[in-house]
């Protein structure tokens, strides 16, 4: 979706307000398409002082599968949205990933939205920031049972074992 900025490009104080949906279903994370239900975007595109700025915020649900116990799990995620938009790139090369440039005198919206949503995903996926996983001996998920497994003694520490239990 495009955003018409055409009115506040040369009106510094001026602002626009959106709102959009954007499918991301063809997102692939991994081997999983987290990401069923549209990603709904909303904010302000600002004029200040001749730089447009858009800020807001992306929010969906994520459906996925936790990286660390292996059980299903969805979370809502809200992401804050701060880009600002040019007419052209200076430097293509060097270019800053929350720099977009305009289409015209229009925003691409769902091109925003999308890399704005990538570049703030967790490198895993995750029921919940503090997830336990799962014990590496007997395969219990953490998050809801303790297990009763030893910890394994580190070899050059044996002797100092044997010293203990006499």
């Amino acid at each position: 979706m495009l955003l018409g900025l055409s009115k506040i490009i040369d009106c510094p104080g001026a602002s626009v307000s959106f709102t959009t949906s954007v499918d991301l279903r063809d997102l692939q994370y991994g081997n999983t398409y987290p990401v069923t239900e549209p990603v709904q975007a909303e904010g302000t595109v600002r004029n200040t002082a001749g730089v447009l700025v858009m800020t807001g915020s992306v929010h969906t649900t994520i459906h996925g599968v936790c990286d660390r116990c292996a059980g299903e799990f969805q979370r809502d995620v809200e992401i804050p949205m701060d880009v600002v938009l040019v007419t052209e790139l200076a430097n293509e090369e060097n270019e800053d990933e929350w720099v977009f440039p305009l289409e015209g005198d229009s925003a691409d919206l769902d091109d925003i939205v999308r890399t704005v949503f990538v570049l703030n995903m967790d490198s895993k996926l995750l029921c919940k920031p503090d997830c336990k996983g799962l014990c590496c001996r007997c395969g219990k998920n953490l998050n809801r049972e303790s297990c009763t497994c030893q910890k394994e003694l580190d070899p050059r520490f044996a002797a100092l074992k044997q010293l203990l239990e006499k």
